[in-house]
């Protein structure tokens, strides 16, 4: 007689008792792992000819761009009531925010460790 290739568990294990699978059984985000350590270009951004527009902030993959509620007066004498500035605890430098940028405000420069 063949025997059953079928996997059948031992009568003491039951459904109930099966690990949690394919289910993030509690909340997190990337706010716990901090990933910029390994980044080779840091993107910089001249607040000089920033628009505010927040295209950077919209097409960071990471949220490294935050955007504050900080004013900023250009030396042109023109005013704005927020600012971005990046977080390079989760900048991985990929630089998209550098090539969105319509203006070019944002300049990616080699990281000095």
């Amino acid at each position: 007689m063949a025997k059953s290739s079928r996997y059948v568990p031992p009568p003491s294990t039951g459904w109930r008792k099966l690990p949690i699978g394919a289910v993030i059984p509690w909340p997190g985000n990337s706010e716990e792992y901090k990933t910029g350590s390994w980044r080779t270009l840091r993107p910089v951004i001249d607040q000089e000819r920033c628009i505010r527009c927040a295209i950077c902030w919209m097409y960071c993959p990471d949220a490294a761009i935050i955007e504050l509620k900080q004013e900023y007066t250009t030396k042109a004498g023109r005013k704005y009531d927020k600012t971005y500035v990046v977080n390079y605890d989760y900048c991985k430098g990929c630089g998209i925010c550098a090539n969105e940028c319509p203006v070019k405000a944002i300049k990616m420069e080699p990281e000095v460790k």
